[in-house]
């Protein structure tokens, strides 16, 4: 089984890459983030021609995920329980015997700002909603845009851009807590290439520069651990015309 996670970056603009991709890499699951669409607009027929269920939960300019599946994914909750929010970030459904969590984490935007606290927040409701569904689903998936790096290693210039947005400790505390809880990196359970990243800035040549940051993450829960074969990132997609600056990252879980 094999589960997916890119950030589009609007999907109005990428639904002939996605379709490309999905036809070259036919995953069972492929998890999306900034739709940048509503409910209405989203493409069900595409995807239903190209072989999978979409489960999809948009929004105007900003945020909207979907979940994209061979088979058809059941118990679909849409956001944190719990936790409220007008934002369109997470998107939960069992698909055979895995709950899939796909989640586009808000910025942040600057550490000491109203967003940056609205961050704080929503990470704090969502591993407090996440323990119980740990319990409730040995078998875990939870990807997306995570917009935090772990550590150093997750980024290009660690010393410049120390204590900035996606590398304060602030932020990496939270990522820590999650691990905490009964997970995993699933990128990180394999020896890796130094400066591997998954997003670059569209800006300052950073992609053939590779200056970049890995913030795209597949964490698999301790029942998962051990069926995980491989976790890579995929950079070809950043090569294309009118790319994501974010480029898929692909588990691969063995029958158990």
């Amino acid at each position: 089984m094999r589960i997916a996670t890119w950030n589009v970056n609007s999907l109005t603009v990428r639904l002939p890459q996605v379709l490309a991709w999905l036809t070259a890499n036919p995953v069972e699951v492929l998890v999306l983030q900034e739709l940048k669409m509503t409910d209405d607009k989203f493409p069900f027929d595409a995807f239903t021609q190209a072989g999978y269920h979409a489960q999809c939960f948009g929004q105007k300019t900003y945020n909207g995920v979907a979940l994209l599946s061979r088979s058809p994914a059941t118990d679909v909750v849409r956001n944190i329980p719990g936790f409220s929010d007008d934002m369109a970030r997470l998107i939960s459904a069992t698909v055979g015997d895995v709950r899939v969590i796909g989640g586009y984490f808000p910025n942040g935007q600057e550490p000491g700002s109203d967003k940056f606290e609205y961050k704080m927040s929503w990470l704090k409701g969502l591993r407090e909603w996440l323990r119980e569904e740990l319990a409730r689903n040995p078998k875990l998936v939870l990807l997306g845009d995570y917009n935090i790096t772990f550590d150093d290693a997750d980024v290009w210039d660690p010393v410049g851009l120390k204590d900035t947005i996606h590398c304060t400790e602030e932020e990496r505390y939270h990522l820590r807590a999650l691990i905490a809880l009964g997970l995993h990196d699933a990128y990180r359970l394999f020896p890796q290439a130094e400066k591997s990243y998954s997003w670059w800035d569209y800006r300052n040549f950073a992609f053939p520069r590779n200056r970049g940051l890995r913030i795209d993450h597949i964490l698999v829960s301790n029942t998962l651990k051990p069926l995980v074969k491989s976790c890579v990132i995929d950079k070809a997609p950043r090569k294309n015309e009118r790319p994501s600056d974010h480029a898929p990252v692909i588990v691969e879980l063995a029958n158990d």
